[in-house]
């Protein structure tokens, strides 16, 4: 009840403040930070400065826009256990303040006792059991030895603490041995020390006593634990030894002591090391860094997952919205499985994220797994091309600050950027940068794109090669129809026999392109149409290989379908042929096009079934004909 009384609190002064960013080093500060800077778009950085253990309170410390962790260790463990995306992790170990410790040779300081310690709080974890036990070993070698217990133990291990003193009496210690507590002049412990031993038996974040007692000249034995192992080379900056391992911990130690110049030199290279890497200077640079990244290195999700030709309109939003935000911006599109291959290629998105609604993301528990992988890539902005319930669902559910979107009554309530969704009569780039135009991204340049491959041109070549057809021979692309479900777009077989013999005639060959769906009326077209040599290649391409079959068309004809928006992208003259929808909010930007459609009082119905199909049907051969031999000549 506290933390929620503080969120609000804290919002309040982040608001007031103007606060950039805020950085949580541990979890109940985190937990209200992190709902702090929901409520107010603000960065937010964690620090993880333990090795902490699944459960749902810790995993707050792995939401940071950016996670800084200590050691690779750490690194590993927040990636492996906690799902923090790599690209998230920053490393930044722990530091001392070198004007705080005076490095101190070991040769200097023996003066006849020999003064050997461990620092920490006396819990189970510090291995405060096995540094006695290898003690009592360590004071036959060296009867001169000073045990130095620095740290207290926290009131609910007062009777582990307890244990320890009686292990100690028990071993014949108590004279050599003192207890003293917290000590807040943790540089003046050191100067006195000849050895200072790290004898923790579970992972170890960093260790910084480590550094400090290197910081002094202390020449250090540790165990072999977690970032423990990114401070000490065994055998030149320090020793290593196994955890729980008191026969190992007292051989490491009266070596060092009975070694004058091996702890010399132990010591003078791990000073060497702490200079270069963990000075405080150090430190302060490398997260002032994390702060400036996450400043400048935004991230922008685009969703747009259908339709075919809507994905194909949506290159000139992207072409603009790499043009407006630089590299410092990452910019990622989520499509459906069907669509993915047209972006495959596209050089204005930094990360293709794909859906599959039929199968892994099918369903609300589908949805919600989408929508919890999004909200781990921690994105800034949403643009939502789609604008359907499930897009704004998943708008939301990333987590993003600001989402961009049509107001449409479908969820749109999640959006916190959006428009008034009119329909007016615009063309569908335009009505796609309405939206884009809240964040201040203007339409300089319409042109759609498409970016297939070599081996898709090679494919098609050779597709064209075997129906003999020559270099100086004209070619005419037809689309069939436009989806099983818009029988009302579709151009009648009449006139698409008469279209295809007249071609035929003037030695124009004809190109057959559609669907799966349309195979059987391109059987009856091939057989119906007598004397015209038809390519069938309904079905036999897939979207890049027909952007490039497409390109090799002088025009192409099309019904209100993809391929449509293909032959635009690709800059082929195209005839397109409108009848149940309206062409000023879906014809696609072009330069070199004729539009035919017939003005009846019905069109536009943008009804799918229709039993007259006037609208088409009133469209003849001869106006078609009429329509491609002005484009020749161009």
């Amino acid at each position: 009840f506290t933390m929620l009384r503080i969120i609000p609190r804290l919002a309040e002064i982040i608001t007031r403040e103007k606060i950039d960013i805020v950085h949580a080093r541990s979890r109940v500060p985190a937990w209200i930070a992190y709902f702090s800077c929901l409520l107010t778009h603000t960065i937010f950085i964690t620090t993880c400065h333990g090795y902490y253990a699944k459960h749902l309170f810790t995993k707050v410390m792995g939401w940071g826009q950016r996670v800084i962790v200590l050691s690779n260790v750490i690194a590993r463990h927040m990636i492996e256990d906690f799902g923090v995306p790599y690209q998230r992790i920053r490393l930044v170990p722990r530091s001392v303040d070198l004007e705080k410790f005076e490095f101190i040779s070991p040769e200097k300081k023996r003066k006849g006792e020999i003064h050997v310690g461990i620092i920490g709080r006396i819990t189970p974890l510090k291995g405060h059991m096995p540094f006695i036990k290898a003690m009592a070993r360590v004071i036959r070698a060296i009867p001169s030895l000073k045990i130095w217990v620095v740290g207290d133990a926290p009131p609910s291990k007062e009777t582990y603490k307890e244990e320890l003193q009686v292990l100690v009496r028990r071993l014949g210690l108590w004279d050599h041995t003192e207890f003293l507590g917290t000590q807040r002049d943790i540089p003046e412990v050191l100067s006195h020390l000849d050895v200072l031993v790290l004898a923790t038996t579970t992972h170890e974040a960093f260790g910084r006593v480590i550094i400090e007692a290197q910081a002094a000249g202390v020449p250090v034995v540790a165990t072999e634990v977690g970032g423990v192992i990114d401070v000490i080379e065994h055998e030149k900056t320090g020793l290593l030894v196994q955890p729980s391992d008191p026969v190992s911990m007292a051989e490491a130690v009266i070596r060092i002591v009975q070694d004058p110049v091996f702890a010399r030199d132990l010591a003078e290279n791990a000073y060497k090391k702490v200079k270069k890497l963990y000075h405080v200077e150090r430190m302060v640079k490398n997260t002032l860094d994390v702060y400036e990244d996450a400043m400048k290195h935004r991230k922008i999700l685009i969703i747009k997952f259908s339709s075919l030709g809507d994905v194909i309109l949506s290159t000139a939003a992207l072409r603009q919205l790499r043009k407006k935000f630089d590299k410092s911006y990452s910019i990622s599109l989520l499509t459906s499985e069907e669509n993915k291959d047209v972006l495959l290629r596209c050089p204005y998105i930094d990360e293709l994220l794909v859906a599959d609604f039929n199968n892994k993301d099918k369903g609300f528990y589908g949805l919600m797994r989408l929508g919890h992988f999004l909200r781990k890539k921690q994105f800034d902005i949403v643009f939502d091309l789609q604008n359907n319930r499930k897009s704004h669902l998943l708008a939301y559910y990333s987590g993003a600050y600001h989402r961009y979107g049509y107001d449409n009554k479908k969820f749109s309530f999640l959006l916190n950027h959006r428009i008034p969704d009119d329909k007016p009569p615009i063309d569908p780039v335009t009505h796609q940068f309405r939206v884009l135009k809240m964040a201040g991204v203007t339409l300089e340049d319409p042109h759609l794109e498409l970016w297939p491959s070599e081996e898709d041109r090679q494919s098609v070549d050779e597709f064209l090669s075997a129906e003999w057809l020559s270099a100086a021979q004209k070619i005419v692309g037809i689309n069939l129809s436009a989806s099983r479900r818009w029988l009302t777009k579709s151009w009648p077989m009449p006139q698409l026999v008469k279209f295809c013999e007249e071609l035929g005639r003037r030695d124009i060959r004809v190109v057959l392109t559609g669907s799966a769906s349309d195979r059987e009326a391109a059987e009856s077209l091939v057989a119906r149409a007598k004397g015209a040599k038809l390519i069938n290649m309904c079905a036999r391409t897939s979207i890049n290989q027909l952007a490039c079959l497409i390109k090799r068309c002088d025009v192409y004809v099309s019904a209100d379908s993809s391929p449509l928006h293909v032959s635009a992208a690709m800059e082929i003259p195209f005839v397109s042929l409108f009848g149940p929808t309206d062409p000023r909010r879906h014809m696609p930007p072009a330069k070199n096009f004729i539009l035919i459609r017939k003005n009846i009082p019905c069109s536009p119905c943008y009804r799918p079934k229709c039993s007259s199909k006037k609208c088409m049907a009133m469209i003849s051969s001869d106006e078609v004909i009429g329509a491609v031999e002005k484009l020749l000549k161009v």
